[in-house]
């Protein structure tokens, strides 16, 4: 069993910062792929940034490139979101995910909801203009 309880979200204006964290515990090979999903009422959880947890850059979203950065601290079984820059339509419920597949990620985040076996119950990011 994976256990992962998310913290970090709230309210900013456009343009500021958020970090969103993970904290993650439970059977360590049932969590090699790691990522972070949004939903909005009324559509699919997309997927936002995913990392292997052996390491690697990470990978996002086309629309999250060069504001989102995922990271993570494995002796503290912990994964990371730096949002920067926000916009309000980040405004959302964020998600981190935990997959036991170690080939999951293409570069492109191209990842679904139906690829990762564990999710954590959500943290809410409201952006305001």
């Amino acid at each position: 069993q994976v256990q992962l309880v998310e913290s970090g979200g709230g309210s900013v204006q456009a343009g500021g910062s958020l970090r969103l964290i993970c904290q993650a515990s439970g059977y360590i090979y049932s969590r090699n792929c790691m990522g972070w999903f949004r939903q909005v009422p009324g559509k699919e959880r997309e997927g936002v940034a995913g990392i292997y947890r052996g390491g690697g850059d990470g990978e996002y979203a086309d629309y999250m490139k060069g504001r989102f950065t995922i990271s993570q601290d494995n002796a503290k079984n912990m994964v990371y979101l730096q949002m920067d820059n926000l916009k309000p339509e980040d405004t959302g419920m964020y998600y981190c995910a935990a997959s036991r597949s170690d080939s999951l990620l293409d570069g492109e985040a191209r990842f679904s909801r139906g690829d990762f076996e564990y999710f954590g119950q959500g943290t809410q990011v409201t952006v305001s203009s």
